[in-house]
């Protein structure tokens, strides 16, 4: 109910915003009807010429069409908004007297228009990452999971692909995935921000690129991108997708992203048997994973029920990128499994840090969509 209130509101904003810039759009005919004396304007005092009336009409047009560009969702209106609005701004400074108060929808537009620019950019760079960690899976040939491959595994972790459905199927090379989550951004925050995520996975070369799109409020857009290639980790948060939050870096950030992706093998999971991983086993339902990929390693410990399904994830990681950053445990536990694509994984489940002061968990998930081996062009 929530959810549909929230849409709801989003959609009546936009349409109010749309009809600011028809509005405005519209008042610019006047200078072109006075520079060319088609009716009386009482509200324009100062002379206005044909060349500047001109001026006023393609400024009109160009709000009109990014209006529309708006409503259409084309991705680049903003541009088309941002020359109306110079455009405007010009011609309200040389007849300021008259025109003064344009200055208030120029400016709500420059700044919407503003945000939407920045996080075009910022999903070009995004889409960009996309295709660079996926390139090399372009032309992979896929085998199948053979029980010999299982025999050389913990028992536990045998049979954990067993009972994900693997066996005989091909391997997973690649992944796209969609998320919705609720999030809490602080270890004091009481009510939790509904967010939606998308995550792309490569497990031949070891990557991942997870973007997410976190409302604060209604008028408060927090968008974040994690990845994992080469073996180097990378955080960025921004507000409205312009400003940066967090943008963070370096061989601590290296370690945690490597071990949040061996923790996240669970949706793909014949990745369990990546050269880069080797596997300890604890008891009959717990095996420890080490992974290590150009230069940076990690670890994590894996808990299986008596069934074999995966049912926790646990790993000391580095909580923040600071030089004092310290290691906590981490942890991530299943709430509800599903046979999604003839694969049986987890597709609720939440994640905690153990802190000092006490648990905080953070991230509540569900998977509601999951696709493998697509083509890189698919995604």
């Amino acid at each position: 109910m929530i959810g549909i209130y929230q849409k709801a509101k989003t959609q009546t904003m936009k349409y109010i915003f749309a009809l600011i810039i028809f509005f405005h759009g519209a008042i610019h005919i006047l200078g072109f009807v006075k520079a060319f004396n088609l009716a009386p304007i009482q509200q324009l005092t100062m002379p206005v010429s044909k060349i500047s009336g001109s001026f006023w009409l393609l400024a009109s047009i160009l709000f009109i069409l990014s209006g529309i560009a708006y409503l259409i969702k084309w991705p680049w209106w903003s541009i088309l908004a941002m020359l109306a609005v110079t455009l405007s701004l010009v011609l309200t400074i040389a007849v300021w007297n008259d025109a003064k108060f344009a200055i208030i929808p120029n400016l709500i537009i420059l700044f919407v228009a503003g945000i939407a620019l920045s996080q075009l950019i910022f999903e070009k760079k995004i889409a960009d990452e996309i295709t660079q960690i996926y390139a090399p899976s372009a032309g992979v040939e896929t085998s199948k999971v053979t029980p010999e491959q299982l025999a050389e595994l913990p028992v536990p972790v045998a049979k954990w692909l067993k009972v994900s459905g693997l066996v005989g199927k091909e391997k997973i090379h690649s992944v796209w995935l969609k998320q919705k989550a609720k999030m809490k951004m602080k270890p004091e925050q009481e009510n939790w921000n509904d967010a939606i995520a998308e995550q792309v996975f490569s497990i031949q070369n070891p990557a991942f690129v997870w973007k997410v799109n976190l409302n604060m409020t209604p008028f408060i857009n927090i968008a974040g991108r994690d990845k994992f290639v080469d073996g180097k980790g990378e955080m960025q948060i921004k507000l409205f997708s312009l400003l940066n939050i967090v943008n963070e870096k370096g061989i601590k950030m290296n370690e945690g992203s490597l071990q949040r992706f061996l923790g996240e093998i669970v949706w793909f999971p014949s990745a369990a048997l990546s050269p880069f991983i080797s596997w300890e086993s604890i008891d009959s339902n717990t095996a420890k994973a080490t992974m290590e990929y150009k230069g940076t390693k990690g670890s994590g410990t894996f808990y299986f029920n008596e069934k074999g399904d995966f049912v926790r994830y646990s790993a000391l990681r580095f909580k923040g990128n600071e030089a004092d950053a310290k290691r906590y445990e981490w942890i991530i536990d299943v709430s509800e499994h599903a046979v999604v694509n003839e694969v049986k994984i987890p597709v609720k489940m939440t994640a905690t840090w153990k802190l000092d002061e006490g648990d905080w968990t953070w991230l509540d998930l569900e998977i509601t969509d999951i696709k493998y081996n697509l083509r890189v062009s698919s995604y």
